[in-house]
């Protein structure tokens, strides 16, 4: 099983890393000194379930080198899909895989732009992890974990070769019932993750005042109205789990885009609370607290954009 990571953050680092770990084909793309880092020293992933090494880890920055695989995973940010898209074609052969595990629930159209539909598979992960250094991820909490499922919901054979793939790597997934359902049921819960970045709190701040969780409550519930709009099907008292979750997360963390904001990066706004306003227009449900989040990030995604230069 010859095995692509693209992009090797927080999640492709640890997934990929583990899968590495447990012996398979593994070539992970990265750029930059994190690169030189991976293939220099190997990549280092630091984890709460215990840490380790791939000391002779393959990597590269220039996905044709790779050649045909078997099963490409895409870890890219929400945004960078559509590009993506585009250079995995020269390593995509008939019965290549294609897991995305992005947040939003917009990657499987943005992929299908370019790639044949029979090739992608849907998919979500679950972890809070983050590059703490170059060739060094650090997972923080949370039980990593992958949901995967055919954009058809049927039951093929791939998706049990694709579960074996994880079990054997030690990693915990699962293969979904609805796919579409287990997407809208992640999207709902990280566009919490701008709310953060506006009010620049941790999980744990925000749920601790009595103000802020109160907007964290609203704005969960109008993507989940929204949800059952859109005729999406998700479980009695889906919001209260939600919640709960969230509440189980470390108090000091955070996520990618609320740092990513912080740090004057360009996020994956569009991919959440904006993808959010968007559907509640077209479908006549009113977002105002989701509106508010993404109205006050757009300027600063404007300056990461666009940075002005002296």
């Amino acid at each position: 099983m010859k095995i692509a990571i693209i992009g090797t953050g927080g999640v492709g680092g640890y997934f990929g890393g583990k899968m590495a770990q447990a012996g398979f084909d593994v070539t992970f793309v990265a750029r930059g000194k994190h690169l030189n880092a991976i293939k220099t020293k190997g990549l280092t992933v630091k984890s709460i379930l215990g840490d380790f090494e791939i000391k002779s880890a393959k990597a590269t920055d220039n996905i044709e080198n790779i050649g045909p695989v078997d099963l490409i995973i895409i870890a890219v940010k929400a945004w960078q899909v559509k590009e993506v898209a585009i250079e995995l074609k020269p390593i995509i052969h008939e019965k290549t895989m294609i897991l995305p595990l992005q947040n939003g629930i917009m990657a499987i159209d943005e992929l299908k732009e370019q790639i044949k539909g029979q090739n992608i598979i849907g998919g979500l992960c679950r972890i809070i992890s983050k590059i703490e250094s170059p060739g060094v991820i650090n997972h923080l909490g949370i039980t990593p974990t992958v949901v995967f499922g055919e954009i058809s919901n049927i039951k093929t054979e791939r998706l049990s070769v694709l579960k074996e793939i994880f079990d054997k790597s030690g990693i915990k997934s699962s293969i979904a019932d609805d796919i579409h359902a287990e997407l809208w049921k992640k999207f709902i819960g990280i566009c919490v993750s701008g709310l953060l970045a506006v009010t620049k709190t941790t999980y744990g701040e925000l749920r601790a005042l009595k103000e802020t969780r109160q907007m964290m409550i609203e704005l969960l519930a109008e993507i989940f109205q929204l949800s059952q709009k859109i005729g999406i099907q998700l479980e009695a008292g889906f919001l209260d789990k939600t919640i709960s979750f969230i509440d189980s997360f470390p108090p000091d963390s955070t996520s990618s885009l609320t740092r990513d904001v912080w740090e004057g990066k360009p996020s994956e706004i569009e991919y959440q609370n904006g993808t959010v306003v968007r559907l509640g227009e077209k479908y006549g449900i009113p977002t105002p607290v989701n509106r508010f989040v993404y109205n006050c990030i757009l300027p600063m995604e404007a300056k990461a954009r666009n940075p002005i230069k002296n």
